[in-house]
């Protein structure tokens, strides 16, 4: 029953930033993971960065280290993900999901069950 919408998608120059916000609805107690996931034309979908809820702990895809960085708002169940440092090999559809989760770490995406529909990020060179 939760459902996940995506905003803040668009168009960018390298190096440029964008900011993207995943906003959780209905009831989302059983959730305690929330993350993005992203898939470009002809690829498969790669995970790019996650965060518990109970520990504010982050997860992060060595591709996006450094340049990516997550974050909550436990109070309205919202996630953002602030994307620095664009690089062209970042276009792609970016997805919100969610799940519950024994353990940590970033989850692969079979194990997520609530998916938003995702929003364009296009990084022009």
């Amino acid at each position: 029953q939760v459902q996940l919408v995506e905003s803040g998608g668009g168009s960018v120059q390298t190096g440029g930033s964008l900011n993207l916000s995943c906003a959780a609805s209905a009831d989302s107690n059983y959730i305690n993971c929330m993350g993005w996931f992203r898939q470009a034309p002809g690829k498969e979908r790669e995970a790019v960065a996650s965060i518990y809820k109970i520990t504010g702990r982050s997860y992060y895809a060595d591709s996006v280290k450094g340049r990516f960085t997550i974050s909550q708002d436990r109070a309205s169940n919202t996630i953002l993900l602030q994307m620095n440092l664009l690089e062209p090999e970042d276009t792609a559809m970016y997805y919100c999901a969610a799940g519950w989760f024994l353990g940590t770490g970033l989850k692969d995406q079979s194990e997520y069950t609530a998916w938003g529909q995702g929003t364009q990020v296009t990084v022009s060179s």
